[in-house]
């Protein structure tokens, strides 16, 4: 158990050490500090927070058909009359406005207004959809109706989203935050740091192996407590590492919320935690048995570096697939991911995030997870102490199995 702990520290610490597991961990904070000080550079430099004067934006317009007298205040723009087309356009051409209105006298059998400006478009701005169809809409009803059917004829519906369980009630996590925000990016950052922590394994035992530092560390060690020793001391940084980062966005959302409100409604409950941290161990020691496996098959540390995308792949899959997943996280492609082991701690945490993972898919999906870690980590110790002093050459598929075998 003393040699486990050696190994245990000595693979930590050189973990903790690399200059790339000490960027991507600050990395993080580093970025959310960055983008939320641009934020508020931008909000102070366009002079969001300053209640003053807002610019106001002048439409000119010509009215054939006779009714359009009113109403010529539409929040920020003012709509400006002319008698005729050409004075609209001399003053549209000396910039006194931003672009000029031709309402024809059969405006209301063809509902057609023709719009003249100096810039180019691809498509018409919405805001100018918006302001023309008050403008034109308020004069329309003036007088006919009352201000409240007016009012609910301009605006005439705000819809309420309210998401269901299978059992009917309303489902948790009903904002848009907590839909999507919340579980893309814990999605991803769980990928990243699943796929950071459990990757040097392959790398450390590759370089060691080439570099025949491996001959020296099994003549005071036996290969099963060097093989334990680097999974629990990489575990224990890439554990380390995704503390820092769910600190940091927790502390963001704390001290981003006041000025960014969306924030407010992102939150992360404990049983959330402890699964994710659970999920995390379980994906962790599974790709950790698949890179060490893989590590002491290949000859070199380049050719390591090309096979690695086989274990790489399967862990991305849920990212890939993240808007079809978020989209229905109850439907059948979600769950088949959930109950696939590669895939399965990413997509859980994604799928819980939204409240979208029932009590026995939670328990199954750790079932699955534990067997197959199990398994793997059982081949991957064999491989492990049989190829680990084979240089030269890659076994083939059939060797491996006979060997698997054997032992």
């Amino acid at each position: 158990m003393n040699k486990v702990l050696i190994v245990l520290k000595h693979e930590f610490r050189q973990a903790a050490r690399s200059k790339w597991f000490i960027l991507t961990t600050i990395g993080v904070p580093l970025l959310l500090a960055l983008g939320y000080g641009l934020y508020q550079g931008v909000e102070h430099w366009t002079g969001s927070d300053d209640p003053g004067p807002t610019a106001i934006a002048h439409v000119g317009y010509v009215d054939l058909d006779g009714r359009f007298d009113s109403y010529t205040t539409q929040g920020a723009t003012t709509f400006v009359e002319y008698e005729d087309e050409e004075d609209a356009k001399d003053s549209l051409l000396s910039g006194d406005i931003e672009e000029y209105l031709v309402i024809p006298e059969d405006y209301v059998a063809s509902g057609i207004v023709h719009r003249y400006t100096t810039k180019r478009e691809l498509e018409l701005p919405g805001d100018v959809w918006n302001r023309t169809k008050d403008f034109l809409l308020s004069n329309l009803l003036a007088g006919e109706v009352e201000p409240e059917i007016e009012t609910r004829a301009r605006y005439p519906v705000s819809i309420d989203t309210t998401v269901l369980s299978e059992s009917g009630d309303a489902a948790a996590g009903q904002d848009a935050p907590s839909q999507i925000i919340l579980p893309a990016v814990f999605g991803f950052l769980f990928a990243v740091s699943l796929l950071m922590s459990s990757g040097p394994m392959m790398g450390s035992v590759t370089e060691e192996k080439e570099n025949r530092i491996m001959e020296i560390l099994l003549s005071s060690v036996s290969s099963r407590q060097l093989f334990v020793g680097k999974v629990l001391g990489l575990g224990a940084a890439g554990l380390l590492q995704i503390a820092v980062w769910l600190a940091s966005i927790k502390v963001f959302t704390m001290v981003a919320s006041v000025s960014i409100p969306v924030l407010s409604e992102l939150s992360i409950s404990l049983g959330l935690l402890g699964l994710a941290v659970l999920y995390f161990v379980l994906g962790y020691l599974l790709f950790a048995a698949a890179y060490a496996g893989l590590g002491s098959i290949v000859p070199s540390a380049k050719e390591a570096g090309g096979l690695s995308f086989l274990v790489t792949i399967p862990a991305w899959v849920p990212i890939w697939a993240m808007f079809p997943i978020l989209e229905d996280p109850d439907g059948g492609f979600a769950r088949a991911l959930t109950f696939i082991p590669p895939t399965t701690p990413v997509i859980s945490v994604m799928r819980l995030s939204v409240h979208a993972m029932p009590a026995w898919e939670v328990v199954l999906s750790l079932v699955c997870l534990v067997v197959s870690v199990v398994v793997a980590i059982w081949v991957a110790a064999k491989v492990f102490r049989t190829y680990l002093l084979m240089y030269g050459k890659r076994p083939g598929l059939r060797e491996i199995v006979r060997s698997l075998r054997a032992a």
